[in-house]
């Protein structure tokens, strides 16, 4: 079965050399891949045994001097991330086809090099695998955003990387350190779980760490270089940050930092959920304010993760349950969203919410397309949204009630500014820019029916991802208070 992981991963890394040399037909080739890596999931997926072990491991030494091996593997919580990824990949290759980029070859091989750096940070059992991964998934979406993007994409795009690099720097010298703490000398993911660290050291691991994931996130107060890379950032660009990119993060918090500083979660934890809900505040009020409709999801992205990290950091089942469906059902309806957005820009050249209105009129398929995903953005019951932040908000609760109670304010106010931007694009009269409003067709039509699709099949019937990841939650929860319980 290691046969599986293996190409898995390599399969993108592929995927991208052919379509670097395809020349026209590389958006084709692209689809392709992505289409091939999705069917090896549903495989990997259906011969998944929804325990709480470790399946489809690979353990090549690598480079032996240093104790490195390529060591990777998928649990009920990797494997969430793993469909994620590439469920949402050939989504995202076939949005993108209503655009005709420029050195497209470029544009779909860096796609898929990317997916192949995903992969690997959400398999990898080996620190060193997983620091890789983690800059290769940045260096594509880089240069994404830095040749297809807008105006200003240059100097935003700078302060992105140099926020992620100085956050991965501190990662670094985290596992670094670890790595001399481990008498085995090497970067084992289970080696670094045993270290018997004091409260100091965990508290410094925690940090060089949580700064890293909370970037990625992004989580107040490092989130300030992200609501201007989602506007400047070409289409594509915004769906591979904000659908899979942030879950890189989150995804670290679980696998990486809390089964290795537990001492340092229980000293800083309840930090980490204030600076969660600072930001669900925070993100929530500015996107009342905003004009531009990218802008807006940009920041209601920020709120919608800080619930998810507030219910990680409350360390219980149902608020890690919560955060594993939330990752999936965020991805989805955030892609959906941008990708309506990306429609109306394509047609209008404009995403300001005062200059549109009555589309709805002109395009009752775009229009029912775009309310279904905002149905499932607010966590309306029956939608992908609801069961995840319902989980989040219980796993809040049981940690305090009046952190529960402001952490609620991501819906109150999502719904109210969502449907607000919904109204002021979609409904009343048509104007002078929106009377000529064509609906959508072809590939346009394809995507938005799939996401509408999750969103109602996962909101309908969410057990079947639940039970994936249900038993190595409880593990990693036991895990996690049972070295507590050791410490104190």
């Amino acid at each position: 079965m290691e046969q599986l992981l293996i190409l898995l991963i390599f399969l993108p890394l592929a995927g991208a050399l052919v379509t670097a040399f395809a020349g026209k037909a590389a958006k084709y080739v692209a689809l392709i891949s992505a289409i091939v890596s999705l069917a090896i999931t549903a495989v990997v997926a259906v011969n998944f045994i929804p325990d709480a072990s470790t399946q489809f491991v690979v353990n090549c030494p690598w480079i032996q001097e240093l104790g490195i091996s390529f060591h990777a593997g998928i649990d009920g919580i990797s494997l969430i991330t793993v469909l994620l990824t590439n469920v949402l990949i050939p989504i995202i290759v076939l949005a993108s086809y209503q655009h005709d980029y420029k050195r497209a070859n470029a544009f779909y091989a860096l796609i898929l090099f990317m997916q192949a750096g995903l992969l690997v940070v959400f398999t990898a059992l080996d620190a060193f695998l997983f620091y890789i991964g983690w800059e290769a998934a940045l260096i594509p979406v880089y240069f994404i955003c830095a040749v297809w993007g807008g105006k200003d994409r240059i100097k935003v795009n700078m302060k992105f990387f140099v926020y992620t690099i100085a956050g991965s720097l501190f990662m670094l010298l985290g596992i670094i350190y670890l790595y001399l703490q481990n008498p085995a000398h090497n970067f084992d993911i289970q080696a670094f779980y045993k270290l018997n660290l004091d409260a100091t050291q965990q508290g410094w691991i925690f940090w060089s760490f949580f700064i890293a994931f909370a970037i990625k996130m992004p989580v107040f107060p490092f989130h300030t270089w992200q609501p201007d890379t989602y506007t400047e950032a070409p289409a594509t660009g915004t769906m591979l940050l904000a659908g899979i990119m942030l879950k890189m993060g989150i995804y670290g918090v679980i696998r990486w930092l809390l089964p290795i500083v537990p001492a340092g979660v229980q000293d800083w934890g309840t930090t980490a959920i204030i600076l969660s809900i600072i930001g669900i505040v925070y993100a929530s009020v500015i996107a009342f304010t905003q004009k531009n409709a990218k802008r807006l999801v940009a920041y209601s992205s920020i709120a919608h993760v800080g619930l998810i990290s507030a219910g990680i950091f409350a360390l219980n089942t149902q608020g890690m349950q919560g955060a594993m469906i939330q990752m999936l059902s965020h991805g989805i309806n955030v892609i959906g969203l941008f990708f309506v957005l990306d429609i109306i820009f394509n047609r209008m050249k404009t995403n300001k919410i005062a200059d549109l209105g009555g589309i709805a009129s002109k395009a009752p398929h775009l229009a029912i397309a775009f309310l279904i995903i905002v149905f499932g953005t607010v966590a309306l019951p029956g939608t992908n949204g609801f069961i995840g932040e319902f989980l989040l908000l219980m796993g809040v609760y049981q940690f305090n009630l009046w952190a529960a109670v402001f952490a609620g304010l991501t819906i109150i106010f999502g719904a109210v500014y969502m449907l607000r931007m919904y109204q002021g694009i979609m409904l009343g009269k048509t104007n002078e820019l929106t009377i000529g409003f064509t609906d959508i067709k072809g590939s346009e039509k394809l995507v938005l029916y799939i996401i509408c699709a999750l969103i109602i099949v996962l909101g309908v019937y969410p057990k079947p991802v639940l039970h994936l990841s249900e038993a190595a939650v409880q593990q990693l929860i036991e895990q996690v208070n049972q070295k507590l319980t050791s410490v104190n």
